[in-house]
């Protein structure tokens, strides 16, 4: 008999089917997971209990068995989604599969909800309790899917403050378990330390440049950004630098050829590439530019002024802007409920824009200041022990 792809040689033939399965789609969601699988291991309940499935490189360093690459689902809007959609079909089809045939004694879907909610609805329809973390932005646009996850999800798991109630109202379980960023990063930035890393030059301005993780979205977005950063040179010569963290090694020769192309055409530019390195590369900074998504967040947690943009294809932002119910798209506007920091998305992410909106942080200290005390009060409320709180929703639905 031939082995599947989730099944564990290493346990007993009656025990095959204790395991967690776990689908994470994104580097966002390897994080996430990584957290929770550090606080499964402080249950003694769950701590020996594998978890397999779609998962990257920090999952896998917390013991996760990855049967399947998560470089298939990591894609962003409609139009990127229907190319890959065959590829996003197939995987789906066969983890259905798999986990029907080798049943786990639960399913985690970490974010991807286009993809995790659809698996989810077939395994809670064969009776295997599904749990998703995180809550899909029901809040912000699509919020007629609350009907379809309720259909899939025995118990949400939501990273902020607002979102139970709005499952409470259709009488679904939820449970709110902070953001586990919010634990890894400090509260006060060792701003010059994460400079003398990076060999800054004493007394210049630090702008880190964030054009995004996944290939479709810095196809669109990394060119402005680092046409931006040129103009930025220009204005403000050798008192600023630039660091641009390379989120994968997939995205390495691109950000490298815009790198050297800017640098030929300045050649006196100081802009440091870092293999991943986000965190320290926002330490670091004075002031961000970045692509919306989760790293906003990432951005505000370490105290930062930032401008958020986005491109995507003209289809796909008309599709989303129809759906929207909120007039901001970064987190933390999100979160502030507000505008505190500026978006330039979409036709008005102009190079000149983006630089000009950049360096106005860096001639406005007040406002500066008291930026960092919003984003302080923010990390405040969203610092729990997540992943430890994760596990205990995980042990309690696998013990139920």
């Amino acid at each position: 008999m031939t082995s599947s792809p989730l099944h564990s040689a290493a346990l007993p033939a009656n025990h095959a089917q204790a395991y967690l399965a776990c689908v994470a789609g994104e580097p966002s969601g390897d994080m996430l997971a990584a957290s929770v699988l550090a606080g499964m291991k402080q249950l003694p309940s769950i701590a020996d209990l594998p978890t397999k499935g779609v998962g990257g490189p920090k999952m896998i360093a917390e013991g996760f068995t990855a049967a399947w690459p998560m470089e298939t689902l990591a894609v962003r809007g409609y139009v990127e989604a229907i190319k890959q959609l065959p590829s996003i079909l197939s995987l789906r089809r066969s983890l259905v599969k798999e986990l029907l045939q080798n049943r786990p004694l639960a399913y985690l879907g970490i974010d991807a909800p286009d993809f995790n909610l659809g698996v989810e609805k077939k395994l809670k329809a064969a009776g295997i309790p599904t749990i998703h973390f995180i809550s899909p932005s029901i809040w912000a646009w699509r919020g007629g899917r609350i009907k379809g996850i309720q259909e899939s999800v025995d118990r949400m798991l939501c990273i902020f403050p607002f979102e139970p109630a709005i499952y409470d109202k259709v009488g679904m379980k939820a449970s709110y378990v902070g953001h586990p960023l919010a634990s890894t990063i400090p509260m006060i930035p060792d701003t010059a330390g994460a400079k003398e890393k990076l060999k800054v030059k004493q007394g210049s301005a630090l702008v880190a440049v964030l054009p995004g993780s996944r290939q479709s979205e810095v196809a669109m977005i990394a060119p402005g950004f680092f046409k931006a950063i040129e103009l930025m040179f220009q204005k403000h010569g050798a008192g600023i630098e630039f660091v641009v963290p390379i989120a994968t090694p997939a995205l390495k020769a691109s950000i490298d050829l815009l790198a050297n192309e800017t640098r030929l055409r300045c050649p006196d530019i100081s802009i440091h590439l870092l293999d991943g390195q986000s965190s320290l590369a926002l330490e670091a900074s004075d002031v961000v530019l970045i692509a919306s998504g989760t790293a906003t967040l990432e951005a505000a947690l370490w105290k930062k002024p930032m401008v958020i943009s986005y491109q995507v294809p003209a289809l796909t932002a008309w599709i989303m802007r129809k759906q929207a119910y909120l007039p901001y798209v970064g987190l933390p506007n999100i979160l502030a409920g507000e505008f505190i920091v500026p978006e330039l998305l979409q036709e008005q992410g102009t190079p000149a824009a983006l630089a000009n909106a950049t360096l106005d942080w860096l001639d406005q200290p007040q406002k500066v200041s008291i930026l960092r005390e919003r984003f302080t009060k923010m990390h405040e409320s969203l610092h729990l022990p997540t992943g430890q709180l994760v596990a205990k929703v995980i042990a309690e639905v696998i013990h139920a």
